[in-house]
């Protein structure tokens, strides 16, 4: 059984990774690195200013990041446990997929899909009630995960994994802010 889960995610990264077009590859090289999305980031940090009582926003803003760290540190360690290697270090891959990237660390699960989408969903949580356009979010850790596939660095197991462990600790760590910040609310 995991055997055959593991053909079919291969087989399905090959399928995707290979709609890559080429006159795309800089679009996916720019969106998959972190740091081209900071002014995003300032805007959700912002938004919580502009929504919330300024002590409400900070507490919202240490949790938000209290979420993304610990879901950075459990994704580090379980790649440290299960040791996949990613499919472009995979030498039966190397000749049949497009290579944009070329990290060298483990696959298993995706931190760019287990941060991201810890922390739009925390996001989401928060603002909801403010704004129903907050949805609208999630088109950013889409975006970035997809890249993910055609930069060929992820399988779509590595990326639904992480996804599904980011949305779980954003749920917990929402829990634990309301928990912690009734005082807080205006």
């Amino acid at each position: 059984m995991w055997d055959q889960l593991k053909q079919w995610d291969r087989q399905l990264f090959i399928y995707l990774n290979s709609l890559g077009i080429e006159s795309h590859d800089d679009f996916w090289i720019f969106v998959t690195q972190p740091e081209h999305w900071i002014p995003l980031h300032i805007l959700f940090f912002a938004l919580f200013f502009i929504s919330f009582h300024w002590r409400k926003a900070l507490l919202t803003s240490l949790f938000l990041l209290a979420a993304v760290f610990t879901t950075w540190g459990f994704t580090n360690l379980v790649k440290g446990l299960v040791l996949r290697l990613r499919p472009n270090n995979n030498p039966n891959l190397i000749e049949i997929i497009r290579i944009l990237q070329e990290p060298t660390n483990y696959s298993f699960f995706s931190g760019h899909a287990s941060t991201s989408f810890a922390a739009v969903t925390f996001i989401v949580l928060a603002l909801k009630e403010k704004s129903n356009w907050i949805f609208l979010a999630y088109i950013w850790p889409i975006i970035f995960v997809l890249s993910r596939i055609f930069v060929g660095v992820h399988y779509p197991g590595d990326i639904m994994v992480g996804a599904l462990v980011g949305i779980i600790m954003a749920y917990i760590f929402f829990w634990l802010y309301i928990k912690s910040g009734k005082r807080f609310y205006v």
